[in-house]
């Protein structure tokens, strides 16, 4: 068993991606989401195709992300597991396009994670484009996974999950969620280590929705500092979900921007260093304003023109 140190926990160490730099801690960054599935459970089929997606893209880097999530495979509880051929179909020719551009789109630069707990996926989309892996089950849907990234070498998201997309939300009974959720992702990492990944490439991810009843949600917003001694960047993913439309009565995804940015403000109070959202220019706003609360120093906010009272 793992046990929360009390000791001061050291800021995880930048990331330099592109013409980027994620220095955690002194500000949040935004993870666009780019789904391009026809049953993602909030935007599904609205960028199933290579114009809507490219398009969305911009829009997405136009509003103020900070790095682009796509992903070809649906996560939502019971989605239905599509073939290697059919994701890769899906995500590698955007990722192409958006690094490569178009007639009508410039090339971007911004990086690029790809949502995928496949190997061949993951390796395709790095040669495509991609600068890192968002995986959804830890690299536990193919043992394979922490050897390619290893390989790569690129940065991996480990996210909590139990079972999969089918049965996960029949596997929500933990004894002590917060302390289940600790101990896999401190498991993962010392995993992920061994096979030659520096604990400086990796980052964790709650799993919000992921075989987690609403009110576990709730928990894991309430407890998040508990991950910060893990030692890893901390992404947190509440965009949209069922448990903000259950507790504010929203039963339609688009409707959850205002849950959405209160989780968000509770994810940065929590110490989170990364949300992944759907509605990019909203979050971004929000971000920045729960920085200035949560993460800005006072006498260096005093001093910042841009600042009034």
């Amino acid at each position: 068993m793992y046990n929360y140190p009390i000791s001061p926990h050291p800021t995880p160490e930048p990331w330099h991606i592109r013409d980027t730099i994620f220095q955690w801690g002194h500000r949040t960054y935004v993870m666009g989401v780019l789904n391009v599935t026809p049953d993602s459970f909030s935007d599904g089929g609205k960028y199933h195709s290579l114009p809507s997606a490219l398009t969305h893209a911009h829009r997405l880097v136009a509003a103020g992300a900070d790095l682009l999530d796509v992903g070809g495979q649906s996560t939502r509880p019971g989605a239905v597991t599509i073939s290697l051929e059919e994701e890769l179909e899906r995500v590698i020719p955007i990722i192409r396009a958006i690094r490569q551009g178009t007639n009508e789109f410039p090339p971007l630069s911004i990086p690029i994670s790809v949502d995928t707990t496949r190997v061949a996926v993951a390796q395709a989309a790095i040669a495509a484009g991609a600068d890192m892996v968002n995986d959804i089950s830890a690299a536990t849907f193919e043992a394979e996974m922490l050897t390619a990234i290893a390989q790569l070498p690129v940065p991996l998201i480990l996210m909590h999950i139990r079972g999969t997309p089918q049965t996960m939300q029949h596997l929500t009974d933990y004894p002590d969620l917060i302390n289940h959720i600790y101990n896999f992702l401190a498991e993962r990492i010392e995993a992920a280590i061994v096979h030659g990944i520096p604990k400086a490439h990796l980052m964790i991810d709650p799993g919000i929705g992921f075989a987690k009843t609403y009110d576990q949600n709730i928990q894991i917003l309430q407890h998040l500092p508990q991950f910060i001694s893990l030692g890893c960047p901390i992404l947190v993913g509440p965009s949209r979900k069922s448990f903000i439309g259950h507790f504010l009565n929203q039963p339609q995804p688009n409707d959850r921007i205002w849950g959405t940015a209160t989780a968000c403000c509770a994810a940065i109070a929590g110490g989170a260093h990364m949300v992944r959202v759907h509605d990019v220019w909203e979050m971004v706003q929000v971000c920045r304003m729960a920085d200035i609360i949560w993460k800005s120093k006072p006498d260096a906010m005093e001093a910042s023109p841009s600042v009034r009272i």
